[in-house]
């Protein structure tokens, strides 16, 4: 134990417990608010409705407190408990090249935290979501996903893992320079090849059928100056009940997907609406712009590890005393969201500004009155709590707050 030891332990109690905090808060905040419906919603949304999704809410609440715990113990477990340690050991002894060494290593603490996640994703689906008429999974669906994403670990993400070690053991002391270029141009790859090989994979895609729909929406992306590779129903409905509609994609290779439970829950207008939205994601550039803030940061993470890399009280004060890239690339990874949780709130207020540019967008193409019915909808039929804490909302919520953005999307009419 050294003095990043405490530095380390003293980030951890301080993160955690702003989180356990916050999710206090939002569970008496949702229960609090939970006999009447609010008063903006009187009209919309009846109270069985607003009743489920604070029942709901505060059950995920407490699911996300447990999985919090397990999470640190395993944390500590695997630094200041030696099981980094015990596993770059465990390589080292097959004989193997350093570079296989360092790939089965990282590779197993990688798989050991996929299985402890598998409880807390079990519950979640067959407990939680079950119960409040979300689930259309089963076991072997479940399982299948594991394995599927298990294999796309393997098929892709070792090789650049490896691609990155190389760097890190061949280029010198500006390898996290280089290390940065081969991650942007690898997520910038992805990007591109996830539309039509990556989401394939876990889900069917159907071309939209001719109608009035198709023709709406073709309509609103000719009004806004939007060219894709086509409109696709998914098949959301195989695994869960919630709705959502998004695009994906780069260059010419861009899609627009709508769930099929969303189909079915959303009025035309409406659909066009919540399409006009995300729209106004891509018009407004702000895909651009959250790439550009994740490039600054992966590239500022990977100077810091640069440095780190080269001081010895990194490794010993997490309990590792294998000195390699592989062992510090992997504390980084491990250890770093304990340190960035200030980040978090930050990131999640420009994301509630690009909301609101979105939903202006949309007011702009689209009924503004339809895209609320239509948010209005979403909200019950996914129970999206209306009343969530302020706190807790400005910290997490990647969305404003429903009554927010609805007197919002009011003010654009």
């Amino acid at each position: 134990m050294n003095t990043f030891t405490i530095i380390f332990l003293i980030a951890l109690v301080i993160s955690y417990g702003i989180q356990f905090w916050l999710s206090n808060r939002q569970k008496s905040f949702v229960i609090d608010n939970r006999a009447a419906v609010p008063d903006a919603f009187k009209d919309t949304v009846g109270l069985d409705a607003h009743q489920k999704a604070a029942d709901y809410t505060v059950e995920k609440e407490k699911l996300g407190e447990i999985d919090s715990i397990i999470g640190v113990i395993f944390l500590l477990i695997l630094t200041l408990g030696g099981g980094i340690s015990l596993s770059f050991k465990l390589w080292s002894s097959f004989g193997l090249s350093p570079m296989m060494t360092d790939l089965g290593a990282v590779f197993t603490i990688f798989f050991i935290m996929t299985v402890f996640e598998i409880p807390t994703s079990l519950y979640q689906t067959f407990v939680i979501e079950e119960k409040y008429g979300f689930n259309k999974s089963d076991m072997k669906q479940f399982f299948k996903d594991q394995v599927l994403s298990l294999g796309l670990v393997i098929a892709i993400g070792m090789p650049v893992m490896a691609t990155i070690l190389w760097v890190m053991d061949s280029i010198g002391s500006l390898w996290w320079l280089v290390a940065w270029a081969i991650l942007m141009g690898f997520s910038l790859l992805m990007s591109w090849l996830f539309p039509t090989v990556i989401a394939p994979i876990f889900n069917k895609f159907t071309p939209m059928e001719e109608g009035s729909l198709k023709e709406r929406i073709q309509g609103l992306l000719s009004r806004c100056g939007f060219n894709s590779d086509g409109i696709f129903i998914m098949d959301g409905s195989k695994r869960s009940g919630h709705g959502n509609a998004y695009f994906t994609g780069m260059g010419k290779n861009k899609r627009i997907v709508f769930f099929d439970t969303l189909v079915e829950s959303l009025e035309d207008e409406e659909l066009e609406a919540v399409l006009a939205h995300e729209l106004g994601h891509f018009k407004r550039k702000h895909t651009i712009k959250m790439l550009a803030a994740s490039s600054v940061m992966t590239l500022l993470s990977f100077a810091i590890l640069g440095w780190l890399i080269n001081q010895d009280w990194f490794f010993s004060g997490l309990g590792v005393d294998t000195h390699s890239n592989a062992a510090a690339l992997l504390l980084f990874m491990m250890v770093s969201p304990v340190f960035t949780i200030f980040m978090q709130p930050i990131s999640a207020f420009f994301q509630r500004k690009f909301e609101f540019e979105a939903d202006t967008f949309a007011a702009e193409n689209a009924k503004a009155t339809k895209l609320i019915s239509g948010l209005v909808k979403l909200y019950e039929e996914n129970a999206n709590t209306l009343t969530p804490d302020p706190l807790y909302s400005a910290f997490h919520y990647s969305h404003p707050p429903a009554a927010i953005r609805i007197a919002h999307l009011e003010s654009q009419m």
